[in-house]
């Protein structure tokens, strides 16, 4: 499955326990937001979604880079 980045944004800030869930992407605070970014594949993006909504936070945006950037699993 090709690997892509993806650039998640959900409404408000993420509480400690939903920074921890999401630990293993890249959390920035931004004003009324909180993006998401990771390398992910298809199984890898739909697991985030899930965590999401397990979380409650709401889903404003989701963007994915137009090519997969020769990335693979395991690099």
């Amino acid at each position: 499955m090709p690997v892509y980045r993806y650039r998640i944004t959900v409404s408000g800030a993420l509480s400690q326990v939903a920074g921890e869930v999401l630990a293993d992407l890249k959390i920035e605070p931004c004003e009324a937001a909180t993006v998401l970014t990771g390398d992910l594949d298809e199984a890898a993006l739909y697991g985030v979604l899930n965590r999401l909504l397990v979380l409650g936070l709401e889903l404003v945006e989701l963007t994915r880079s137009p090519d997969p950037d020769g990335l693979t699993r395991g690099e």
